[in-house]
C-alpha cells in the first residue's frame, strides 16, 4: 500500500452538522475550507508593478482602505490590509500557481508574496439575519451605509481577530479566522444563532 499524500483536516470539519442544524431561510452558517490566501506587498506607487500583480490576479488591487474587488466570475478576491498589503483569496488548490505567477510579477520590485493558505480557515455567514448577530459581537458599525458589499476590515469578532469580508447585500460576510480561534468563533456564532429569536 503506497503511503500517499496525507489527508488534510480543516478545523472545523467536526461542526458540519450543527451548522447545518442552525442554518434555515434567515441565516446560513457554514466553513469554507482550504481556500488559497496569498499575502501580498507592494509598493502601491509602481504603476508598472501594480499593472503586472493585477494581470496575474484578473482584478486591479484596491487602494482605498478597508475595500474589496473580486475578478468578473467572483471566484477571486483581493482585500485590502494596509498601505502596501493586500490579501488575495481564491478557489483551494490554486495558492501555489498563484503564488508563482505574483513572484514573477514582482521580479525585482519592492514587496514579497508569501503563501498563508494555511493561517485561516473562513466561515461563511449569511442570510436576512446575519448582520444582527454579528452585530452582538463585533464593535464596527455594519450599517450598508458603513459597511457593504466590497468592504473588508481586521477587527474582532467576540474578542477573536478577523478579517471581515461583505460578498452581497443579502448580507453574505466571510469571517477569516486563524485556526487556533476557529472553533471558539464557530461555537460563538452558533450560540448567537441560537439565542437570536430573529434567526
Amino acid at each position: 500500500m503506497s503511503a500517499g499524500l496525507p489527508i488534510a483536516h480543516s478545523p472545523l470539519e467536526t461542526f458540519a452538522e450543527p451548522f447545518a442544524e442552525v442554518s434555515g431561510p434567515r441565516v446560513r452558517l457554514a466553513e469554507l475550507p482550504f481556500l488559497a490566501q496569498v499575502d501580498v506587498r507592494a509598493d502601491p506607487s509602481d504603476a508598472a508593478l501594480m499593472a503586472r500583480l493585477g494581470g496575474v490576479l484578473g482584478l486591479d488591487l484596491p487602494t482605498v482602505p478597508n475595500t474589496a474587488v473580486a475578478t468578473p466570475d467572483g471566484s477571486r478576491h483581493g482585500l485590502w490590509l494596509g498601505p502596501n498589503e493586500w490579501l488575495i483569496v481564491g478557489p483551494a488548490g490554486t495558492e501555489g500557481k498563484l503564488e508563482a505567477g505574483l513572484r514573477t510579477a514582482l521580479g525585482d520590485g519592492f514587496g514579497a508574496v508569501v503563501d498563508a493558505s494555511a493561517n485561516r480557515t473562513t466561515l461563511v455567514l449569511a442570510g436576512e439575519a446575519a448582520r444582527d448577530i454579528l452585530e452582538t459581537g463585533c464593535s464596527l458599525d455594519l450599517h450598508p451605509r458603513e459597511f457593504g458589499p466590497g468592504r473588508c476590515a481586521q477587527t474582532l469578532v467576540a474578542r477573536a481577530g478577523v478579517i471581515l469580508h461583505q460578498l452581497s447585500p443579502e448580507p453574505e460576510y466571510r469571517l477569516l479566522v486563524r485556526p487556533s480561534f476557529a472553533a471558539y468563533l464557530a461555537t460563538w456564532l452558533l450560540d448567537a444563532i441560537d439565542g437570536d429569536s430573529s434567526a
